[in-house]
């Protein structure tokens, strides 16, 4: 073995044995990858079939009353994939863990499974019809795989010089990755943003971060040319797609981490008892809305054109994002101990998964008037919280390690 291979294998062994610290304090910070030498794992079974039978139509439950999942499976999900845990595509569902598994949403049967592909801390990340992970060897590598049949498609490095690349967001153009500088001890006290061109596989950019950022708490999307992300430290943060330049940063009051929603030009955040809709082009505030009820907003989301955002007393709100007037204001669970965090939109039906199990679980709501319909729980009293994402007419819901396919109704 030469020099150089000797140095290769140090370092890789040295990142290898930090990393299996380091990922459990990213919760929810990047996803991880897998070497393609991995195989598929064969179709099969492996879910509990529910209150129908695939392929049967499913009835809209009686008032208050909730439906039957049409089927249930086990999974490997963690405590510590954040808001990436679970990802529809395709009419699959895939969850985080190891393996990673993608199930048929309408059959529940397994189409393809993954050993090794993510650690501790993984969050799945589509763009532009691909799943991009880091490299789980820590070998500084970034994989892509096709969501539909588990497949490497694709793989880039960003330069030895950087340690543990997590994708943070994608579009059709770049993957864009956060990288700690790697340092002679092995330490990584500062970072960098870089953005990948999926077509080539080569750097299009890379800008390092001011000091004392952070690795971990990021939360970005893509819009249009417009990198927009949050981090711990109380920072929004807009970057130019095709140079890395960054255009502005504001501070904000609390720590955004979780999720923020951007539409038509805006970036709406979360900050305490008031929601802030920032100008994408300068950052300059156009509209707030206070909570009025001495809590804090949750982080919103944008479905069909209407923002959608509950708060610490369980309160919901459906707001008319350009403006920011409240178009409802729904206080059905108040006597309820877990809020709704997460959204999704079937028909004319608004979806929240809840923060806690306890009096929660899926919430349907009336997308129009904002009437709670029904709210699913699996009884299984697990303490973890809830994901919800919707597929047609089915919607996939995580809860712990189990994961449900309920009728879209």
């Amino acid at each position: 073995m030469g020099a150089h291979d000797a140095r290769a294998v140090s370092r890789r062994r040295a990142l290898r044995l930090a990393g299996t610290g380091l990922g459990l304090a990213l919760l929810g910070a990047g996803a991880w990858g897998c070497s393609p030498e991995d195989d598929p794992g064969a179709a099969g079974g492996g879910a509990t079939p529910g209150g129908a039978k695939d392929g049967d139509p499913a009835t809209t439950p009686p008032p208050g009353g909730a439906p039957k999942p049409l089927w249930s499976a086990d999974t490997a999900n963690t405590t510590l994939s954040g808001n990436g845990a679970l990802v529809v595509s395709g009419g699959l569902a895939l969850v985080a863990g190891d393996p990673l598994v993608a199930r048929d949403l309408v059959s529940g049967r397994e189409k393809w499974s993954r050993r090794g592909v993510t650690t501790p801390g993984a969050r799945l990340l589509i763009g532009g019809g691909t799943l991009y992970l880091a490299s789980a060897e820590y070998d500084g590598d970034v994989v892509g795989l096709d969501p539909a049949t588990g497949k490497e498609t694709w793989r880039s490095a960003i330069g030895d010089e950087y340690a543990q690349p997590r994708p943070m967001a994608a579009d059709d153009r770049h993957v864009y990755v956060l990288a700690g500088i790697l340092e002679k001890d092995f330490s990584t006290p500062n970072n960098v943003i870089a953005a990948i061109d999926t077509a080539s596989g080569k750097v299009a950019w890379r800008e390092r971060r001011d000091a004392g950022t952070e690795e971990h708490g990021i939360t970005a999307r893509v819009a249009g040319d417009r990198l927009v992300y949050t981090d711990f430290r109380k920072n929004v943060t807009v970057r130019d797609t095709a140079t890395g330049r960054q255009v502005w940063t504001k501070k904000i009051g609390n720590a955004n981490w979780e999720q923020f929603a951007v539409h038509k030009g805006l970036v709406i955040v979360a900050d305490g008892r008031r929601l802030r809709a920032l100008a994408l082009a300068d950052g300059a505030e156009r509209w707030s809305l206070d909570s009025g009820d001495h809590t804090f907003f949750n982080g919103p989301q944008v479905l069909d054109g209407v923002l959608y955002v509950s708060d610490r007393l369980r309160g919901m709100r459906a707001v008319d994002p350009e403006s920011g007037k409240t178009l409802w204001h729904n206080r059905d669970l108040l006597e309820r101990a877990a809020y709704a965090w997460q959204f999704t939109k079937a028909g004319d039906t608004l979806y929240g998964a809840s923060q806690l199990d306890d009096d929660g679980g899926v919430h349907a709501f009336d997308a129009a008037t904002g009437e709670l319909r029904w709210t699913y729980n699996d009884g299984s009293g697990d303490l973890q919280r809830w994901y919800v994402a919707s597929g047609g007419e089915r919607l996939a819901a995580l809860h712990g390690r189990r994961l449900h396919a309920l009728p879209a109704v």
